[in-house]
This record gives C-alpha cells, sequence and structure tokens, in this order.
C-alpha cells in the first residue's frame, strides 16, 4: 500500500471519528495501533520507536464503543477582532501541531511575518505522518492561535492571516 494510500484512509478514519461523537477511540488492528482522542488534556499511547501505518481497512468508530462527548472546545474570537481582510488558516485534521520543522529549529513563521500563497506556516503531525499547512492567500501573519506541541482538531483556527 503507498503513503498516499495509508494516509487517506487515516484521514478517512479521523474523519469518521470526529463525526461519531466519541470522545476517545483506540484501535489495534493486525499489528497497528491508533489512538484518537478530542480530549486536549489527554496523554496519547506510547508510540515506541517506529511508526506503524494505517491499518488496511479503517474500524468504524462504532465499532469502538460509546464515550460520551466531550465539552465544546473554545470558540474562535469574534469575527470583528480581526483586522478588514483576514483570513483564518484552519487545520487539516486531528494531530500535533509544530510551529518549526525540527525541534531546535526556528519557527516557519512569527506574527508580523510576510507570507505568501506558498509559505509553510506550521506542521501538523499524525502518526509520524507531517503534513504541512500553507498561508492559502499572501499576506500578513496577524496572529498564531495554538501553541507549539499542542493537539488541535480538524478544522481548528491555526493562523490569523491579513491580506496585504
Amino acid at each position: 500500500m503507498s503513503a498516499a494510500d495509508r494516509t487517506a484512509e487515516l484521514e478517512q478514519l479521523i474523519a469518521e471519528f470526529e463525526k461519531s461523537g466519541l470522545r476517545e477511540l483506540h484501535v489495534v488492528r493486525d499489528g497497528v495501533e491508533i489512538y484518537l482522542s478530542n480530549d486536549a488534556g489527554s496523554i496519547g499511547l506510547s508510540t515506541g520507536a517506529h511508526a506503524a501505518p494505517a491499518p488496511s481497512s479503517p474500524v468504524s468508530p462504532a465499532a469502538a464503543g460509546t464515550v460520551p462527548p466531550s465539552p465544546a472546545a473554545d470558540p474562535l474570537p469574534a469575527a470583528e477582532t480581526w483586522p478588514e481582510g483576514a483570513e483564518i488558516v484552519r487545520a487539516p485534521y486531528l494531530g500535533t501541531f509544530y510551529r518549526a520543522p525540527k525541534p531546535g529549529s526556528p519557527a516557519y513563521v512569527e506574527v508580523g511575518s510576510a507570507v505568501t500563497a506558498e509559505s509553510e506556516l506550521c506542521l501538523v503531525e499524525v502518526m509520524k505522518l507531517f503534513t504541512t499547512v500553507r498561508a492559502g492567500s499572501d499576506g500578513i501573519v496577524h496572529a498564531i492561535l495554538s501553541a507549539d506541541g499542542a493537539l488541535v482538531e480538524a478544522d481548528q483556527p491555526l493562523f490569523v492571516i491579513v491580506k496585504g
């Protein structure tokens, strides 16, 4: 199975998990272990020294049992608090937010950085698969809405970019 196929299956599992209302999901199948959580304070399972590929056929979150949904996350501040022309850059899926390409490296961007549509803003990692999040439009970074190393949810606001 190609990396693209594994990524697509993982994204499908994450999407099903998010729709399910479950707070946590732990799946072990064919030697692959996946742990998903909507609880930002939750400590994930140890992943060990190796990365495991996504399962060949995703397990339905409903098969894992039901867990009460977690309380709603803090809403994004009202749009009127942002300058005119502000755009929100959101997380592509649930994962860990990293501001730099590797530990000890400078952050991709800081508040006040000029960016183009193709500028890299951060990485979102899930199960050792890293996705680069790009600005999507030209402008200036007005706000960074997540802490380095924090768990972010799918579609969670990460950056505010003011078109320039």
